[in-house]
């Protein structure tokens, strides 16, 4: 017998008895379906034994590490579901993005994409039903790498194949449903009767696969997203044209030393896609007020240095200007629900400030601007004078620049909007999308131990109240930006690498960012490492990596 502690109550079981067995006793004492459970702070499958004495919490669907399970678990129901219904014809699918609460697929024969009619999205849906009806099991059975590279091979998986060929462990976990065999980045759900929740739904060429979001038993409605649907796909066509649309193509071209021609390529595509935005701004005309807004570590200190300095080349006089001078006296900010200070909502802006002196700029009158003291938390006034002339452009950079209600007395003739986000071109494979916020958690985390001293457990412990605050005052406005540009670089994971490991082995593994260090960790060592050296100063990585020619 081994005595486990559950919820501050100990209980004896016998050896061997597999987690799923306790949870069924504990489900009825939760909202949301248990899927994993933590042992001894270890994170395992319920379909794991347990062996000694220690400590259980259970997972569930509403935790951020059981969503994640709980989203693979249902892809790979869609997935064998494709089989079913067309594997006999060549037909497979790819999952390309991540798109708001659900993953935008396109079926595929040849690597040449199908359209899909709504009679196919119904027949997926009645096939998806069925299986989840049926409860199959889902398996994992470990190989080792050689055979998963073979196996692979053999299954047209090429995208897993190639992947695998860099891979240091000796051993693989697989996963099975019925007669079909996958990878996938992390846990599942014991079978397919836990999948109940999702949803389908046609767009573009292909399909969107909904998953719930904070109800956890109903799948999120989908809201079409055109600007960054198009600017997924344009980057997300950019990296195949360079042939490097995958991790295991960027681990290639490492390796075979082609690295430098990419990274020239990337910022001279840089250059060029500013330099049209600037050209946009010009020839609008009217434009005073350039609105840069986007979620944490998107580039946008760099991005507007670098709009400055085409817009100056253009014959404009750009004035780069924070947003974070308004912030109200800190007295005055207000708290979130825990009582800390809120300063990503609107309210800890003074928007009625803000709109008369930007009344005043555009009138063409002198106005004496505030500058914030961190320190001590109060506005000042340090004769920083300004006057707007002809050909003066103010770039203000804020999380609220794309929401009107921040600039609701300024003509809409007179803005410009730019939405900025890391949306990465990579894939890890043809049906893993690489998740663009793992890609930001790893810039910032890298950027905070390099300007503010922060450790890499500081970043991820704040992440969630980021994320909930760009979810809040930054993503609903996305679509209503004139311009969304695409920050990411193909190869910036491979840089980061180097500098983000060592902070997240410094993580003790009883810490409760630990978790979500390891997953980084996991997910990092799918890249080849990528030495910095031959990045430009002004290049957008460098803002994180350090060694900019700006000040950020």
């Amino acid at each position: 017998m081994v005595t486990l502690t559950i919820q501050g109550e100990e209980k004896q079981y016998a050896a061997g008895t597999e987690f799923l067995e306790i949870a069924r006793e504990y489900q009825s004492k939760f909202q949301d379906d248990i899927v994993l459970v933590l042992y001894n702070n270890r994170l395992r499958e319920l379909r794991k034994k347990v062996k000694k004495d220690g400590v259980l919490e259970w997972i569930t669907t509403a935790d951020k590490t059981g969503r994640r399970a709980y989203r693979r678990s249902v892809t790979l129901l869609m997935q064998k579901a494709v089989q079913n219904l067309w594997g006999g014809d060549g037909v497979g699918v790819h999952v390309m993005y991540s798109i708001g609460q659900g993953y935008y697929c396109e079926l595929v024969k040849e690597e040449e994409p199908q359209d899909v009619t709504q009679e196919m999205l119904s027949e997926l849906a009645q096939e998806m039903g069925r299986l989840a009806e049926a409860d199959i099991a889902i398996e994992k059975e470990s190989i080792h790498t050689d055979e998963a590279v073979e196996l692979f091979r053999k299954l047209g998986m090429k995208d897993k194949e190639k992947l695998f060929r860099y891979r240091r462990s000796s051993r693989v976990n697989i996963y099975k449903l019925d007669n079909y065999i996958d990878y996938f980045y992390g846990y599942m759900v014991p079978s397919t009767g836990y999948l109940r929740y999702y949803g389908l739904e046609r767009y573009e060429n292909g399909f969107v696969l909904l998953f719930p979001g904070k109800n956890t038993r109903e799948a999120e409605k989908f809201s079409p997203s055109k600007n960054l649907f198009h600017t997924l796909k344009s980057s997300r066509e950019w990296g195949k044209m360079l042939k490097i649309d995958t991790v295991g193509a960027l681990n290639d071209a490492i390796a075979g030393g082609k690295m430098q021609q990419v990274i020239l390529t990337q910022e001279a595509l840089f250059e060029e896609k500013i330099g049209q935005l600037a050209e946009s701004i010009v020839t609008s005309k009217d434009k005073k007020f350039i609105m840069i807004a986007g979620p944490s570590s998107s580039g946008k200190t760099t991005f507007s240095h670098r709009l400055s300095i085409q817009l100056a080349a253009k014959g404009l006089k750009p004035h780069p200007f924070p947003l974070d001078d308004y912030y109200v006296d800190r007295e005055f900010c207000p708290r979130d629900e825990e009582g800390n200070y809120d300063f990503e909502c609107l309210e800890s802006i003074d928007v009625e400030l803000f709109n008369h002196d930007m009344g005043e700029l555009l009138a063409g009158k002198m106005v004496n601007l505030p500058v914030f003291n961190f320190k001590t938390g109060k506005r000042e006034y340090r004769n920083k004078r300004m006057q707007l002339g002809k050909d003066d452009v103010l770039v203000i950079e804020g999380i609220h620049g794309l929401n009107d209600k921040l600039s609701y007395t300024l003509p809409t003739e007179s803005k410009f909007k730019i939405y900025i986000s890391a949306l990465t071109q990579l894939n890890i494979d043809e049906h893993n999308c690489l998740p663009t916020t793992d890609g930001r958690i790893l810039r910032r985390i890298v950027r905070d131990a390099r300007t503010r001293g922060a450790s890499a457990r500081e970043t991820i412990a704040m992440w969630d109240s980021v994320r909930r605050g760009e979810e809040k005052y930054i993503f609903p406005f996305q679509e209503d930006a004139d311009v969304m540009f695409n920050s990411a670089l193909i190869y910036e994971l491979s840089v980061l690498k180097a500098y983000a490991e060592p902070l997240l082995f410094a993580i003790d593994k009883e810490c409760p960012e630990y978790l979500e260090a390891k997953r980084l960790l996991k997910f990092l060592d799918y890249f080849l490492p990528m030495p910095g050296d031959g990045i430009a100063q002004n290049s957008i990585i460098r803002e994180f990596i350090g060694g900019s020619c700006f000040q950020v």
